[in-house]
């Protein structure tokens, strides 16, 4: 990385900050085993796509499987907020997650096509852009480009495992407002809801949900982006009201029924996807809108999600 661009992101994040996460990136090489908190990675494994795809195409499930990964379902979720403002009752939240653009081109174009007519008032995206978790950033960042053109402002968003900070600049070029241990009022008839979003927390570990919600009071009603479902224990006791994150894929390749063979998360099966409650804080995991490792999905077709607020 150039000094320029580091200087940028000194700027951005503030010194502390994008030197922890700068130096993390420099040494933490992508490993299948070890760092983050699960022990075996997957996604760094360079022989696995071969493995999953040659494996598909033995049992003549590989080409079902890309064709599912175009077709994008619209999920419609309406949760209850206690103590959200009247003013907010109605208003809807548009989640994509886990994009990894550059990984087959045709699924971001059906993505335009899915979101381009949806009524929402604010978008998010829980991170994961980029295909791989090293090497280039351009590629990630061209598809995403792309993609804006279906999506509406306000645009926020959080990086994923999969994510490089390098790629926050560009992000937030495109007229993505990034959130990294931050937050944002949105404000309507003068009251006030409050979106925060957290640094990666599953394979770089630089999530800081104290610093995240300074300046927030303590009775507001706050939703937290966050890239995986791992830390609900933490964003429950914090006292966030909903956490919307993506990360497991659903399972991705499930067994009939939707039954994952595997999240690569540490969370109980049934927040791998879907609405779900924990101490009274509410929850939706993503099952994504794109795909990893391989551009296959079965019995587990992608999803883009509209939240639909309402006073509880």
């Amino acid at each position: 990385m150039d000094r320029e661009t580091s200087q940028r992101l000194e700027q951005r994040l503030g010194r502390l900050h994008a030197r922890l996460r700068l130096g993390i990136e420099k040494e933490t090489r992508p490993r299948v085993f070890g760092n983050g908190i699960n022990f075996f990675h997957p996604e760094n494994w360079y022989s696995f796509p071969s493995l999953i795809r040659n494996s598909l195409r033995l049992v003549g499930l590989y080409r079902r499987g890309q064709r599912n990964t175009l077709d994008i379902r619209v999920r419609e979720h309406e949760v209850h907020l206690p103590g959200l403002p009247q003013a907010f009752d109605g208003f809807t939240l548009l989640q994509l997650s886990d994009i990894h653009a550059d990984l087959y081109p045709p699924a971001v174009h059906a993505m335009v096509d899915r979101v381009r007519e949806l009524d929402y008032d604010a978008c998010v995206l829980t991170g994961d852009y980029r295909a791989q978790t090293h090497g280039p950033v351009e590629p990630a960042l061209e598809w995403m480009r792309v993609l804006m053109h279906g999506l509406r402002q306000p645009i926020y968003g959080v990086l994923g495992n999969h994510d490089s900070i390098a790629m926050l600049p560009g992000l937030e070029e495109m007229g993505i407002r990034m959130l990294l241990n931050e937050n944002v009022t949105l404000e309507r008839d003068g009251e006030r809801l409050y979106l925060v979003g957290i640094d990666d927390a599953h394979y770089y570990r630089v999530d800081n949900l104290e610093k995240a919600v300074q300046q927030i009071p303590p009775a507001a009603t706050t939703i937290l982006l966050s890239h995986t479902p791992e830390i609900y224990r933490l964003a429950a006791h914090a006292g966030f009201g909903l956490m919307l994150c993506g990360h497991t894929h659903g399972g991705q390749i499930c067994l009939p029924g939707g039954i994952p063979v595997t999240l690569d998360a540490k969370c109980p099966r049934h927040m791998g996807s879907g609405s779900w409650e924990y101490q009274g804080m509410r929850g939706y995991t993503s099952v994504g809108t794109g795909s990893s490792i391989v551009n296959v999905r079965l019995n587990c077709p992608p999803e883009v999600t509209l939240h639909r607020l309402r006073s509880a």
